[in-house]
């Protein structure tokens, strides 16, 4: 990899004792064949346990069922992708000439990817404690403003109930796009509701994960708090 990544370290917090291990975080599948979804498989893992140790700690009055829920809003693809645009990481991946024109470096599905990658490349690279010390410093000051009050229900449950409060039709989600391989699907899904003059869309490793990502962005649309 020719670019200079020296910006991004300078931004993740890390620097690499075996580089090729960051320059493979950042190949998407569409370059290669040698690409970041084993990286994005140990990543995914490792953020997940990270931040519910994290909420373990930080609530010890929480139930289960609360800090699973508290940890679904740090962990989702749109928080992912948000820590990555803080990192300017779209400006770093190597993507194939389909995405690259498509705009693939802007896609929030793409940079949760990448995220998570970074995340294992450095738990590959330094270990646990380092890996714990950048994930759980970049995700601070969302952590940090996080409250039992945020253990709401899940974006699916909280429209329904809103439009069956107002006798509304229920939404329906559509499944208008899959791409990838059996094992690294990503579903794009419309959350299609009457009240709305547009369908907001969801994009999710899952076809759950990408209904609940419409749904929130439904919610959002019909200032639904």
């Amino acid at each position: 990899m020719k670019q200079n990544l020296a910006p991004l370290i300078q931004a993740i917090g890390h620097q690499f004792n075996k580089p090729e291990l960051l320059e493979l975080a950042l190949t998407h599948r569409s370059h290669g064949n040698k690409n970041n979804e084993r990286l994005e498989f140990l990543g995914d893992s490792i953020v997940n346990f990270l931040i519910a140790e994290d909420l373990y700690h930080r609530f010890p009055q929480a139930r289960e069922g609360e800090l699973s829920r508290l940890r679904a809003r740090q962990v989702k693809g749109a928080t992912l992708a948000e820590v990555a645009r803080e990192f300017k990481l779209g400006d770093y991946l190597r993507l194939g000439s389909g995405e690259l024109k498509s705009g693939g470096y802007r896609r929030e599905s793409i940079l949760a990817d990448a995220l998570e990658a970074v995340i294992g490349a450095i738990y590959l690279d330094a270990g646990m404690d380092v890996v714990r010390e950048r994930v759980l410093g970049w995700f601070e000051p969302r952590l940090d403003a996080m409250t039992l009050s945020d253990t709401q229900k899940d974006p699916k449950t909280r429209l329904q109930e809103f439009l069956q409060s107002r006798q509304q039709p229920l939404p329906r989600y559509e499944v208008i796009h899959v791409e990838g391989e059996a094992h690294a699907q990503v579903f794009t899904v419309e959350c299609v509701i009457e009240q709305l003059d547009y369908r907001p869309l969801g994009i999710g490793s899952s076809r759950r994960f990408a209904e609940q990502e419409a749904a929130e962005k439904a919610l959002q649309a019909l200032e639904v708090k």
